[in-house]
């Protein structure tokens, strides 16, 4: 007995050593990353001299609890010469309202509404491929209806494109967290996103890493019916971050930028739409490559779950007061130390709640890990993701994140 325990205590503190070295490499590289990625209030704005038309494309689906903040931050926006196409995507709420009393007050605003998206597309990237129809300008700028923004975020975005003679500009966003699963969930997305796709990778010309945030991306329209527009991404669920993938791998000019001081989007309303906003992410990446997506469901469940799942066995082996189970709590300790700190650094730095929901981390690990589980297991499922009261079968043409 004393065997086979001091056996498997080795190999799990071998596991936690590798899971220990993740999450250092987690932590320096988020720092890297906020130490180092340039900000969208960075530019002098005494230095823009031209002012483009800007045509802003913004779809909305059952949005009448935002809509109105969104438009409100856009009208009051300082950049001289702009126009808004407001979409309303079939939405079975007061959303459509909203948008046509807004376009009777102002001239600014154009009311759309979408026609039913046809077979093969889904339903945000119909929306915007009829707003880039209407669109009269030269720049493009795609944002949420759940966004708002600070009145300089637009001139500050097209001065960074026209004085850096850029084709593409997206900004992070300060992501809004409304319910308790959010807040104790998103930071420890925010940090995936922070080491994969970091304005560091995303500016980097010789890296391949492209990406897009939904909530704000300026583009030219040249660039944009370059690589195919709405259209080349129609079936994606995650569409911004494929359009960005396009964006990059064609070799135009993109830079992503940090602008939690400027604009804020709301990323899960609440732990249904959460969860289906996980499974939207994993399920095309199964269907791209199917031992990847194990790969990285197994990646994921041994580096968030694992060392607090484990944990019960530490009653068990503390019977074998030897020195591989002093190797293994002294590793596993530190590897859920390491844990915490770096949730709540992100919290601190990033999405701004309370550190303390770092305390959470067996929860989001568990249910960020067992929402991929679910989605793998329900990959081939007709109606396999919900999002946005639409059911969507994926097909194995779609790509994930670029």
């Amino acid at each position: 007995m004393e065997l086979v325990l001091t056996i498997t205590n080795l190999v799990l503190a071998t596991i936690m050593a590798g899971i220990f070295g993740v999450w250092v490499y987690f932590l320096a590289y988020m720092t890297k990353s906020f130490r180092q990625s340039p900000m969208l209030e960075s530019l002098d704005r005494t230095s823009i001299r031209r002012f483009p038309q800007v045509s802003v494309i913004l779809p909305a689906r059952n949005e009448d609890r935002y809509i109105a903040r969104c438009l409100d931050s856009l009208l009051g926006q300082d950049y001289p010469n702009f126009e808004i196409i407001a979409i309303n995507d079939s939405s079975t709420d007061r959303t459509g309202e909203i948008i046509k009393a807004y376009a009777a007050k102002d001239s600014h605003i154009i009311h759309i509404d979408a026609t039913p998206k046809p077979e093969g597309w889904t339903g945000k990237n119909w929306a915007c491929y009829q707003g880039y129809l209407h669109a009269r300008s030269e720049l493009l700028l795609f944002t949420d209806a759940d966004s708002k923004h600070l009145p300089s975020a637009m001139s500050l975005a097209v001065g960074h494109l026209v004085s850096q003679n850029l084709d593409a500009v997206t900004a992070v966003p300060r992501l809004i967290c409304n319910d308790f699963w959010t807040k104790m969930t998103l930071p420890v997305l925010a940090t995936f996103l922070h080491t994969r796709f970091s304005p560091i990778r995303v500016n980097d010309p010789n890296t391949k890493t492209g990406y897009f945030f939904g909530s704000f991306f300026l583009i030219t329209r040249s660039t944009y019916e370059a690589v195919g527009t709405h259209e080349g991404v129609k079936e994606e669920l995650v569409e911004d971050g494929a359009l960005g993938g396009k964006v990059k791998a064609s070799k135009f000019r993109m830079k992503m930028l940090r602008g939690e001081n400027q604009i804020d989007a709301v990323w899960a309303r609440d732990l249904p739409t959460l969860w289906q906003g996980l499974r939207r992410f994993m399920i095309p990446v199964y269907y791209q490559d199917k031992v990847d997506a194990y790969m990285m469901v197994t990646a994921v469940f041994f580096i968030l779950f694992v060392p607090f799942v484990s944990l019960p066995y530490l009653l068990v082996a503390s019977f074998v007061g030897n020195l591989s189970f002093s190797i293994l709590i002294g590793l596993q300790v530190s590897t859920i130390a390491l844990i915490m700190i770096t949730i709540a650094a992100q919290c601190r730095l990033a999405i701004f709640e309370n550190p303390l929901y770092a305390f959470a981390a067996p929860l989001s690990g568990a249910l960020v890990s067992f929402s991929f589980i679910s989605a793998i297991a329900d990959a081939k499922k007709k109606g396999a993701v919900s999002w946005r009261d639409r059911k969507y079968t994926i097909t194995k043409n779609q790509n994930p994140l670029a």
